[in-house]
């Protein structure tokens, strides 16, 4: 595979006005039985496959979590591997994040790395920093990754840990933030996540990080603010963000119009991000 670049993969498509992620998070209990084929594998790759199809041109980005499919044991796995490698062959402009928050020591975080960037091929991946900056080391060494650091996460219980007061009042999202774009970003590959639901925090982050990435996530099944999100989390440049939408896309029919339906969904999406710049 050519050598691909997280950041001037995402910046070109910046560039065409596009700022929507569609998250894979291909639930199989939901697939509409259209969609279905004789094996998980066949009928979790069959449906992303479509839906890469009917949106790749509207995205920025797409977003596979693994949990999705790693429930499913090894055709789950088969089935994230060959959903990636369908994205690089027929949309190889698009980087594609994997959702896995994943975070340990560094010796692990090294197999995390690998399964995720030379095995799973992914360009970006999201990790917490509960441990720390040192054992995300082998992450930030991947200068051509986006490493994307939750910073304020979309969940409604996200302040119980997040909006603790550090040392002089600060509280720690703020201080991850600031590590973010002070201490981890040797190589211009770190990223954070914030969530929509979130826009005074959101809006904080982007004072603190300047013209770094952030993605974010909620506007659909969480009832985030789109037009909010849009305003809080651009940066100087009208620019800066990845707006998340998953179940809202994925799902947006459970009948057999369901490519039309998310097609329609994330042009609306779409429509309304250009509308709030």
């Amino acid at each position: 595979m050519t050598s691909r670049n997280f950041r001037e993969l995402l910046e070109s498509r910046w560039k065409l006005g596009n700022f929507l992620c569609v998250g894979l998070d291909s639930e199989l209990s939901r697939i509409p039985e259209s969609a279905r084929g004789t094996t998980v594998r066949e009928t979790i790759v069959n449906f992303n496959q479509q839906i890469v199809d009917a949106t790749a041109d509207l995205v920025c980005a797409f977003k596979p979590n693994p949990a999705f499919y790693e429930s499913h044991g090894e055709e789950g796995w088969g089935a994230l591997r060959e959903t990636i490698s369908y994205i690089h062959a027929v949309a190889p402009e698009v980087p594609v994040i994997l959702d896995a928050k994943r975070g340990d020591i560094k010796n692990t975080n090294r197999n995390y790395a690998e399964s995720a960037f030379d095995y799973l091929q992914a360009d970006a991946i999201t990790v917490q920093p509960y441990l720390g900056g040192e054992p995300l080391a082998p992450f930030f060494e991947r200068k051509e990754k986006g490493i994307i650091v939750l910073c304020h996460t979309s969940n409604g219980g996200a302040g119980e840990i997040q909006d603790l007061k550090m040392e002089g009042g600060e509280p720690l999202y703020k201080v991850v933030a600031r590590l973010a774009k002070e201490k981890w970003n040797a190589n211009g590959n770190c990223c954070v996540m914030v969530g929509a639901t979130y826009p005074e925090e959101l809006s904080a982050v982007r004072a603190i990080i300047g013209d770094m990435p952030i993605l974010t996530a909620g506007i659909g099944a969480q009832h985030g603010d789109l037009e909010r999100a849009v305003k809080a989390g651009k940066d100087k440049n009208g620019r800066g963000f990845i707006i998340n939408s998953s179940r809202s896309v994925l799902f947006a029919s459970g009948g057999s119009d369901y490519v039309e339906a998310a097609r329609k969904k994330a042009t609306e999406i779409d429509g309304a991000i250009r509308a709030a710049l």
